[in-house]
């Protein structure tokens, strides 16, 4: 393993921001962490960082304990949401800061540097200074500075917020291709659970100062372990309901007089009469014109529809709830508002709560 944190906590004052989180991150990972504002990621990236120093619990790379290692010295580079060069200096100077520093001979220096900006895809850019550069470059720098200086960690804290929508969605596929080129370590800090699902080999969901689920991107969304975590990272339709069948793999459970829902036995126990919750994502529902065999199929009336290109997005009233609808476009395909439909899926798209 590459990182390991044990235990690790923070208090400022009286409030704790993070509570006793533990975790590794391999080698050559690329681990994002996600929550809402608030919740304790940026402050634990700064305790790895050496930027703030833990409370409690440990920090440890490679085997080394780094907890009370000063910055320079624990083999972390950080890229900031703000970028962070220095903007009297020119590009060549703000990625050989660092090298100097570390006493790099000059001649090194220069090839290090050469290599980076290759590797960025900004060669002979050398010369210019940040004011020159679009706002893509910029943070390309910043990149290029902390990896520069060949960390054993990379850490990346927000750093494609101040982008716009198209440029981000472009850079994070490149900082994705360098992270897999060179191999390094790599922790992401994001509000954008779509740019850690793009990005990340592993998420770690944070609440309230802890860790509430850590998986790979397809678990995360397909298998959140519970409804905290199903809707911080997608919409989803839920519905308080109570177990009434256990046959085999299959159990069936009442949300009201007029919707009965089956779904696949999982890794819970169930027992009849408990309370339950349910989850299903808009995507998993289709809308069609008449009832078809499908286990869970629903008369109801459209509310609203939404036009959205690749997509509709559908609100419909069906026994007494609003459930929403994200369907695929096809033409001849689409209802409108005021149409009589069935609201359909199947028994392996519905993730049940104990």
């Amino acid at each position: 393993m590459e990182l390991e944190l044990r235990g690790v906590s923070k208090f400022f004052d009286k409030f704790q921001a993070v509570k006793s989180v533990s975790f590794t991150i391999e080698k050559g990972e690329f681990f994002s962490m996600v929550g809402p504002s608030g919740c304790g990621k940026t402050t634990l990236l700064r305790m790895i960082a050496g930027f703030l120093t833990p409370d409690e619990g440990q920090i440890i790379l490679e085997g080394k304990n780094i907890t009370f290692t000063s910055i320079n010295k624990r083999g972390t580079a950080m890229v900031f949401q703000n970028y962070a060069i220095f903007p009297h200096m020119n590009v060549f100077d703000n990625l050989a800061f660092g090298l100097r520093m570390h006493k790099i001979p000059k001649p090194e220096i220069k090839e290090r540097v050469t290599k980076i900006l290759d590797l960025i895809r900004l060669p002979g850019i050398e010369k210019k200074y940040p004011s020159q550069l679009s706002g893509g470059q910029q943070q390309r720098i910043a990149l290029a500075r902390a990896l520069v200086i060949q960390p054993q960690v990379l850490l990346l804290d927000e750093p494609l917020s101040n982008l716009d929508a198209k440029l981000r969605e472009s850079l994070r596929m490149e900082i994705r291709e360098i992270q897999q080129t060179i191999g390094i370590t790599t922790i992401f800090v994001t509000h954008d659970i779509s740019e850690a699902f793009v990005m990340s080999d592993r998420i770690a969901v944070m609440n309230a100062g802890e860790i509430v689920q850590i998986s790979n991107p397809v678990s995360i969304y397909e298998h959140p372990a519970n409804d905290f975590v199903g809707s911080f990272v997608g919409k989803s339709n839920r519905f308080d309901a109570v177990v009434e069948v256990i046959e085999d793999n299959l159990i069936g459970a009442r949300i009201n007089d007029n919707m009965k829902i089956t779904f696949n036995k999982d890794k819970n126990h169930f027992e009849k009469q408990q309370k339950i919750q349910l989850m299903i994502r808009p995507e998993h529902i289709t809308l069609t014109a008449s009832r078809s065999n499908c286990p869970n199929s629903f008369p109801g009336v459209v509310q609203r529809a939404y036009y959205m290109g690749n997509q509709t997005h559908y609100e419909v009233d069906a026994a007494g709830y609003i459930i929403i609808i994200e369907n695929q476009n096809a033409r001849n395909c689409r209802f409108s508002a005021g149409d009589q439909v069935f609201v359909e899926w199947e028994s392996d798209c519905c993730v049940s709560y104990v």
